[in-house]
């Protein structure tokens, strides 16, 4: 076997390991208050994207460290302007870098007055930092997610858990442990923006509507580094 095919080999098999890891890891976090005093500083996109390719060029994650590095960066319009592409009518997913495979880091644009549906994040870990405007997070228990649910949640309604505000430089956490959200402009006459880091990356996701009933959703990129994506690109 060629040495191109067993280094092949080796980066799959630490990725996949990687990823278990990160699931697992789901099952226990929960979030950052503040950012850590001795984590790296974070001075301009840049150095929130260098950052992280560090962090994940190891199998074993500081999750932490990862949380450290959102809560860091302070927002600069003219790092992101690039990045941020509006659609009138929804929110719209924008690729800042793919993270060679083991995160995604994106740019979501919300309209006034948009809103996500309620979903959850595919066993994934998900930060969510303001860069523009306001945003509100509500959160929801996770229908039968663990036995222990199973006789507390009634099979037709989701349950709501908390509402969050979302002002500039703000950062939020979920998994799927903690459970669902819904994320929403509250504004009619703003728009926002907000720079969100998914590990493991995933192309799919449940929604859920009110009465509990669950389907899966592909999940796109409206562009990819600044550029607009063809239909077949997405």
């Amino acid at each position: 076997m060629s040495l191109s095919k067993i280094d092949a080999i080796e980066t799959e098999t630490e990725q996949i390991d990687q990823e278990k890891y990160l699931r697992q890891a789901t099952q226990y976090y929960t979030a950052l208050e503040k950012p850590l005093k001795y984590g790296p500083v974070i001075d301009s996109l840049t150095d929130l994207i260098t950052a992280l390719h560090r962090e994940f060029d190891t199998n074993y994650v500081n999750i932490e460290m990862v949380n450290h590095i959102m809560l860091s960066y302070k927002s600069n319009p003219k790092e992101w302007r690039k990045y941020a592409k509006f659609d009138r009518y929804k929110y719209t997913r924008n690729l800042v870098d793919f993270g060679n495979g083991r995160f995604n880091l994106l740019i979501l644009c919300w309209g006034e007055g948009v809103s996500s549906s309620v979903h959850d994040h595919a066993d994934s870990h998900c930060f969510m930092k303001m860069l523009k405007g306001d945003l509100r997070e509500k959160r929801y228990k996770y229908p039968h997610r663990t036995e222990e649910q199973l006789g507390n949640i009634a099979d037709d309604q989701l349950v709501e858990t908390g509402e969050t505000p979302m002002a500039l430089n703000d950062v939020a956490y979920i998994n799927d442990n903690l459970g669902l959200h819904r994320v929403e402009n509250p504004s009619h006459a703003d728009t926002s923006v907000s720079l969100h880091l998914y590990c493991p990356p995933f192309d799919s996701c449940s929604i859920f509507q009110e009465n509990c009933k669950k389907t899966t959703a592909k999940v796109t990129f409206w562009s990819k580094y600044g550029v607009r994506t063809k239909l077949n690109e997405q």
